[in-house]
């Protein structure tokens, strides 16, 4: 098998671990189940009010945003928990940053779906 065999097989392998975790984090995590309805809302409303290719752009790139820093914001967790399952004040911190990081990634997709829905309503 040739290099170049060997690096797209190593490639599509890869991308089954990446579909793997996205379900694992579909099927056990709550807080990516609320975005994943949110984001399945937020697409119907791109589609009953035909947004545009720049607006589709813009809310699909909110979207990946969350949900792709909340599943950080899980591994994180899991790992701080890992590493120390008792109480610590600096576990405790890590776990703020990084729920911080997906409290940012959300105020952020709120005001591009408030840019782009609120002319459709008014």
């Amino acid at each position: 098998m040739g290099s170049a065999s060997k690096f797209f097989i190593g490639r599509l392998r890869g991308c089954g671990y990446a579909f793997k975790g996205a379900l694992l984090l579909i099927k056990t995590e709550p807080s990516i189940q609320v975005q994943l309805g949110i984001a399945i809302l937020m697409t119907i409303l791109g589609f009953y009010f035909n947004i545009t290719t720049v607006e589709w752009i813009l809310q699909i790139f909110a979207i990946g945003l969350v949900m792709s820093i909340e599943g950080l914001n899980t591994t994180i967790e899991a790992i701080a928990d890992f590493i120390h399952p008792d109480f610590h004040n600096k576990i405790g911190v890590i776990k703020d940053i990084a729920a911080g990081a997906v409290f940012i990634a959300a105020i952020t997709a709120i005001i591009i779906g408030l840019l782009i829905y609120i002319p459709y309503f008014f």
